[in-house]
This record gives C-alpha cells, structure tokens and sequence, in this order.
C-alpha cells in the first residue's frame, strides 16, 4: 500500500516518505517531536487518507503490553457473583479487549496510534513488539485465541522524554517533526480561534516565537499553551500586545521559576537584549 494523502499535516515530502517507507515494510512509524507538533493529527489524517477506522492507546507510566491486548475484570465478575442476579459462568462478558486487542480482532485493517510511549517503562516497547511481531494472542481465562486478519498500521509517538531501546528502534520507521512554522501556526491558532483578527494574531504569533528564541528557557511554549493565552486574552479583551515586563497571563505560557527569571531578566525594566 502506498500512501497518497494531501492533508495538511502531511505536506511535508520527508514525512510522506516516512509514512509510505512505513507502509510498505509494514513497521511501526515512530514519530518524535515537541508536544503540540501534530503528532496525534498525523494519526487522524494517515487514518483519514487510507480510509481506515483509528484506534488510540493512551499510554501511562503503569502501562502494560498485555493491558494493550485484553483486560480481565475480575472484581466485576466477584461483585456480580455476590450482589447481583447475573450469570457469571459466561467469563467472555467480563474481557475487555484493548486497542492493540481490537486492532488484532477487527474485520478490517485499522490504524493504531500508540500515543506517547516514552510514558512507559524501560520493558514496555520491546514487549510491545513482541505482540506486533506474533500478530496473535491467546485469551487465558477462556483459552480462546485471536489471530490478527491483517497487520494494523501503527503510528508510535514520543515527546522524547526518554531514550527508547536500540532493539525497538531497529524495529522502526523514524521522523521527527520540527515545531510549525509561523505560516502553519497562523492557520493552526485560526482554527481553536476563528473570530480572532489577523492583528492580534500577528502581534501574539510574533511575541510566542521570540519567547520560543530565548536560549535560557528549559521548557519553551507549545502550541497548546499558545491557544490557551490567547483564550485568555480574548477572554480579558484585550486587543494590544507589547513583549515586555507587563506582558499578560504570562503564566499561561512559562511554566518554570527559572524560565520566568530569565524572562524578567531579558524583558524587565525595559531590557531587549536577547538571552
């Protein structure tokens, strides 16, 4: 299969190539990137493009690979033994499949966005392509087995908080993306703030790229916390912006004690010289 999507968060021809490199060797596609860089929209728009339901697990720091494949409600099945008139010999009521499980057990082929995986511990991407690589699992508690009908097309992201193992990104088609562009990131803040007139999305666009400049800073803005202060802003009415010591709901925007020394340091008092 190849990929022939024109969204656009796709418009990139490296990350084309990736998908499509990914598509045809039917590897994991990990993608790498700072939060608020797309990487969740990739997803949408790879299902979008191939015409194929998506599937999201949202991984946690107590994630398993097995949690990905089925869940056995024990307790419900006690708490209906004891309290409840229900049929509790039928175990199948009581297993719930995970993304990874659904994507196995699905008619059709889906794609199964893993969504950040650096979340995890250190064992959970080798066990995770383990699963990937028998394509299969068996259910214990009622010794049924799923076998997987076609291989779902995996979309793995990371705010690359951790290093993944050497064995899982061998097994991998990597891109990382680079933070938007102001041009994108104009008509990414249109579509959170449609009504917002093109001078004050000028002005704030300008004023969160030169906070983004500032070399000192240990957690720079995403876009997220850029749609956020604008909300605020709007909220306030305010409709004149100045990159200075009085800059508004700057806490929407830095979220670190040092950050905001080192803003006050290089915008206080009148001071532009950059850090």
């Amino acid at each position: 299969m190849r990929f022939k999507g024109t969204d656009t968060y796709l418009t990139s021809e490296s990350l084309r190539s990736a998908v499509d490199c990914a598509l045809v060797l039917q590897r994991p596609l990990l993608v790498k990137g700072e939060p608020g860089t797309g990487k969740t929209l990739l997803a949408e728009a790879i299902s979008k493009a191939l015409g194929l339901q998506l599937l999201t697990w949202n991984v946690k720091s107590t994630t398993r690979a097995q949690d990905g494949l089925y869940v056995y409600d024990a307790v419900q099945r006690l708490h209906d033994s004891r309290f409840n008139d229900h049929d509790v010999k039928d175990i199948e009521k009581y297993i719930k499949l995970g993304p990874l499980g659904e994507s196995f057990s699905a008619p059709e082929r889906r794609v199964l966005l893993i969504d950040e995986i650096d979340k995890a511990d250190l064992e959970f991407p080798n066990d995770l392509l383990h699963e990937l690589d028998r394509m299969r699992f068996r259910v214990i508690e009622t010794d049924r087995e799923v076998v997987a009908k076609d291989r779902p097309v995996v979309i793995i992201t990371s705010n690359n908080e951790k290093d993944l193992p050497d064995a899982f990104l061998r097994r991998c088609v990597f891109h990382f993306i680079d933070f938007p562009e102001q041009d994108l990131m104009k008509r990414i803040v249109a579509v959170h703030h449609p009504d917002l007139n093109d001078r004050m999305i000028d002005q704030s666009l300008q004023i969160f790229y030169e906070l983004r400049a500032l070399t000192r800073l240990r957690k720079r803005p995403s876009t997220s916390e850029l749609v956020d202060w604008i909300a605020a802003l709007k909220a306030a009415g305010i409709s004149t912006l100045k990159l200075d010591e009085n800059l508004p709901f700057l806490g929407a925007l830095l979220k670190r004690e040092q950050d905001l020394q080192a803003f006050a340091e290089t915008f206080g008092g009148g001071k532009r010289t950059r850090a």
